[in-house]
C-alpha cells in the first residue's frame, strides 16, 4: 500500500467510527425522548439515521477492504447486495434531507396551518414515496447487471462492464443523478431560501422594535445597549449560518462524487483512482455530518443525550456506592469474627 492508500484507509476507519457513534446516539435520543417521537420531523430523521447506520455497517467496511486489498472483497453475490444498498441508501438519504427541508418550509412559511398540512399520515406518505423512488433505480440496475465492484472508487456500486450497454448506462446514470442529487438540491435551495426570507423579515421587525425601545430608554446603560445590538447581529446571522450549513454540506459531500460519476462516463476525461476514492469518502462524510447538522446540535437533542449520559453515570455511581457499602459491611463482619 502507498502512503495515499494508508491515509485513505485511515480516513474511512475514522468516518466509520464517528458515523456509528453519532447515528447510534441519535437513535438512542429518539427512543429515549417521547417529545422527539411525537414530532413529525422525527420520522424523517429516523429514516435518515437508519440509512446512515446501514451505510456505515455495510458499504464503508467493504470500501475499506477494497482500498486495502485493491480487489473485490467477498463474492459477486455480496458485492451485488452491497452495490444495491449503496444506490438505495444514497438516494433515500438525499430525499430524506429534501423531506426535512419541506417540513421546515411549511413550519416557517405556513405556521398556522402546519399541523393540518404536515401530519403523521402526510409524513408516512412522503416516506413511502422516498422508499419507492429510492428502490426503483437499484432494481433496474440489478436487473441489467449494472452493479459490481468499481476499482476507481474501491466500492461495490453502479458499474457497467459491457461496452455494448454503454449508451443505455450513460442515460440511466444521467437520469439517476438528475432525479436524486439534482432534484434534492433544487428542493433544498427552494425551501430553505424561502425559510431564510421569512426569517430575515422577522429579524427586521424585531430590530425595529428593539431600536424603538432603545431610543425610548434614554437612561439605559451603554453596555446593555451594546449587548442588544450584538444580539441583533447574531440573530441575523443565525438563520443564514444554519441554512448555509444545510445546503453547503449537501453540495460539499455529494457534488464531487456525482460530478466524478458523470465525468467518468466520458472517454475523454481520465480520473485518478485516488481522486475517485476521495470523492467516495466525501460522500461518506455526509453520513458523519447528518447527525450533527440535523439532530445532535439542536437544543432538544442536546438535552436528551445529556439526560441519557447523566442517567448512565448516576446508575454507575449508585452501583459503585452500593458495591463499596457492601464491601465495607463485609470487612466489618470479618473484623467482628
Amino acid at each position: 500500500m502507498s502512503i495515499w492508500e494508508v491515509i485513505l484507509a485511515f480516513v474511512v476507519v475514522v468516518l466509520m467510527l464517528v458515523a456509528l457513534l453519532a447515528n447510534v446516539l441519535v437513535l438512542m435520543c429518539f427512543l429515549y425522548s417521547a417529545d422527539i417521537r411525537k414530532q413529525v420531523p422525527g420520522l424523517f430523521i429516523l429514516n435518515l439515521t437508519f440509512c446512515n447506520l446501514l451505510m456505515t455497517v455495510s458499504n464503508m467496511p467493504l470500501t475499506l477492504a477494497g482500498i486495502i486489498y485493491k480487489s473485490q472483497p467477498g463474492g459477486d453475490q455480496i458485492c451485488h447486495i452491497v452495490g444495491f444498498l449503496e444506490t438505495f441508501l444514497t438516494t433515500n438519504s438525499m430525499l430524506s434531507m429534501a423531506a426535512l427541508s419541506i417540513d421546515r418550509w411549511i413550519a416557517v412559511v405556513f405556521p398556522l396551518s402546519y399541523h393540518s398540512k404536515m401530519r403523521y399520515r402526510d409524513a408516512a406518505l412522503i416516506l413511502s414515496y422516498t422508499w419507492l423512488h429510492s428502490v426503483s433505480f437499484p432494481i433496474v440496475a440489478a436487473s441489467l447487471s449494472w452493479v459490481g465492484f468499481h476499482h476507481l472508487y474501491a466500492s461495490c456500486t453502479l458499474y457497467n462492464k459491457r461496452p455494448e450497454d454503454r449508451t443505455q448506462f450513460v442515460i440511466f446514470t444521467g437520469v439517476f443523478h438528475t432525479l436524486s442529487f439534482l432534484l434534492s438540491l433544487i428542493v433544498l435551495c427552494f425551501t430553505y431560501l424561502k425559510v431564510l426570507k421569512v426569517a430575515r423579515f422577522h429579524c427586521k421587525r424585531i430590530d425595529v422594535i428593539t431600536m424603538q425601545t432603545l431610543v425610548l430608554l434614554v437612561d439605559i446603560h451603554p453596555s446593555v445597549r451594546e449587548r442588544c445590538l450584538e444580539e441583533q447581529k447574531r440573530r441575523r446571522q443565525r438563520a443564514t449560518k444554519k441554512i448555509s450549513t444545510f445546503i453547503g454540506t449537501f453540495i460539499l459531500c455529494f457534488a464531487p462524487y456525482v460530478i466524478t460519476r458523470l465525468l467518468e462516463l466520458s472517454s475523454v476525461v481520465h480520473i485518478n483512482s485516488h481522486w475517485g476514492i476521495i470523492s467516495k469518502c466525501l460522500a461518506y462524510s455526509k453520513v458523519v455530518s447528518d447527525p450533527f447538522v440535523y439532530s445532535l446540535l439542536r437544543h432538544q437533542y442536546k438535552k436528551t443525550w445529556k439526560d441519557i449520559i447523566n442517567k448512565i453515570l448516576k446508575r454507575s455511581s449508585i452501583n459503585s456506592s452500593a458495591l463499596t457499602s457492601e464491601s465495607h459491611n463485609r470487612n466489618i463482619l470479618q473484623l467482628n469474627e
